[in-house]
């Protein structure tokens, strides 16, 4: 099945250039759909003039980001310039509220680009 989402430039230049192997979201219905071996169609914010088609790998649900970050790698998600597990719990706050947090919990997504990932 494909998926499609948006990322801002940044995290979707990692991801383009396979540095950031985990991508991170509410486990909110939409991502609840997510199954390893999926597709998802990654579209940049606010141009939305490239793309990036990535290969579920696997999935992983926790109850809050600081469960999250505090198990993966900094490396996996694209923390490359070494921000601390608050710094990152805040930055996902400007994203995400700790209501919508509380509600759904969170999910690392493991991915990989895929072999037919456009070059735009």
């Amino acid at each position: 099945m494909e998926h499609h989402m948006h990322l801002f430039k940044t995290p979707f230049n990692m991801i383009q250039s396979g540095y950031k192997t985990v991508e991170v979201r509410l486990n909110d219905d939409k991502r609840r759909k997510l199954k390893p071996n999926d597709t998802i169609h990654f579209t940049v914010l606010p141009e939305e003039d490239q793309s990036v088609t990535v290969t579920v790998e696997k999935l992983e649900t926790y109850p809050t980001f600081k469960d999250m970050y505090t198990s993966i790698s900094g490396k996996e998600l694209g923390n490359d310039r070494g921000e601390t597990i608050a710094e990152m719990i805040r930055n996902t706050y400007d994203i995400y509220s700790s209501e919508q947090e509380e509600k759904w919990g969170a999910v690392a997504i493991y991915i990989r680009l895929a072999a037919d990932s456009p070059d735009d």
